[in-house]
């Protein structure tokens, strides 16, 4: 069992950046795929970001490569999604997941990850 504790949300200007939390708990190895989601109202959920916990493997959707980076704290068990350059149509509600089993090729697939955050709200807009 692995709790997932999500932080870092808010209301941004277009333009302005922010840098999400991701604090995990109970047992983990090096090859478990953390991923990134987020879903806006009206629309389906969408793959954002992943990486696996050693930070050797990273891998970002189209629309926010080169805008978000992944980075880690090994000693305090979190992971980072950081945020910039936001848009208003990145404004939605962002869930980190982790995927016990390691599938790194199958981190764009929201069904494969076991453990799921809060969700944290993330809002772009002037």
């Amino acid at each position: 069992q692995v709790d997932l504790v999500e932080s870092g949300g808010g209301l941004v200007q277009p333009g302005g950046s922010l840098r999400l939390s991701c604090g995990f708990s109970g047992r983990t190895n090096s090859n478990y795929v953390m991923g990134w989601f987020r879903q806006a109202p009206g629309k389906e959920r969408e793959f954002v970001a992943a990486s696996n916990l050693s930070g050797t493997n990273t891998y970002y959707a189209d629309s926010v490569k080169g805008r978000f980076t992944i980075s880690r704290d090994n000693a305090e068990n979190t992971v980072y999604l950081g945020m910039n350059s936001l848009r208003p149509e990145d404004t939605a509600v962002y869930y980190c997941a982790l995927d016990a089993r390691g599938r790194w090729g199958e981190r764009r697939d929201a069904r494969i990850y076991w453990y799921w955050g809060q969700g944290t709200q993330v809002t772009v807009s002037s």
